[in-house]
């Protein structure tokens, strides 16, 4: 799916990223290229096609349009055994569920479908108790865990204290909105920020940047793809000191 790395990598792009890379199947690396030329996008066949993309970058986002074949499964893998920081997502997650993998400089981003995967549980176990959860993949996986949702939590495996977002509305169950924070953060990570204040930030923005939307246009029909640029305008308003909230 060229969407969902394309909105992961123009997210990162607005916030901050200086050059974003994207790795694709062939047959989606021109049309990612002319519809964002911004985007660089390399058609990837193989781990061997890979390897130079993972050895340039600061930090790398794996889940975005991977899909659950072979192909998706070999770029995993190879990923997850490179050195680079990963911010890892949606089809990354269900590769990461069936391994005992643990790294402390990656963050994980599961809405509570994808944390029932990672725990082994029902999806109404994790609603149950969220912190709970988000403290559990973080204790099993390492890193952060970003668990998404109302009320998105963001835990750090070596600290009892969860983050909690109060902001954010409905209008960001529409599909792609996850994709959008997940280059949002490794955007973050890339410019310095250590792991767990890349997810804070990101999940800030994020859910600052929706309820802008909100108050301007509704909640109804909010678009994954409405949220970088307004993302753009609140971090640069943040660094100018001209926040309030």
């Amino acid at each position: 799916m060229p969407g969902a790395v394309r909105l992961a990598g123009e997210a990162a792009y607005r916030c901050g990223a200086g050059l974003v890379t994207l790795a694709t199947h062939p047959v989606h690396a021109a049309t990612v290229n002319s519809a964002r030329p911004e985007l660089i996008a390399h058609g990837v066949k193989s781990v061997a096609d890979l390897k130079p993309l993972l050895a340039a970058a600061d930090v790398v986002v794996l889940g975005p349009g991977l899909g659950r074949r072979a192909w998706g499964k070999a770029l995993f893998q190879a990923a997850v055994r490179s050195d680079r920081p990963l911010v890892i997502d949606a089809d990354a997650l269900f590769f990461l569920s069936s391994t005992k993998l643990k790294r402390k400089d990656w963050t994980l981003t599961p809405h509570p479908g994808e944390a029932a995967r990672l725990l082994g549980v029902k999806t109404g176990e994790i609603q149950s108790d969220r912190p709970a959860a988000a403290r559990a993949i973080a204790k099993r996986y390492g890193g952060v865990c970003v668990l998404k949702g109302s009320g998105t939590l963001v835990a750090e495996f070596s600290d009892k204290v969860i983050d909690l977002c109060d902001r954010g509305n409905p209008g960001l169950a529409s599909g792609g909105t996850g994709d959008v924070l997940t280059g949002a953060i490794a955007a973050l990570c890339g410019q310095g920020l250590p792991p767990r204040d890349a997810a804070r930030l990101g999940v800030w923005l994020h859910a600052r940047a929706a309820d802008r939307l909100a108050a301007e246009q509704g909640e109804i029909g909010l678009m994954a793809g409405d949220l970088p640029p307004v993302m753009r305008a609140e971090l640069n308003r943040l660094v100018r000191g001209d926040a309030n909230d």
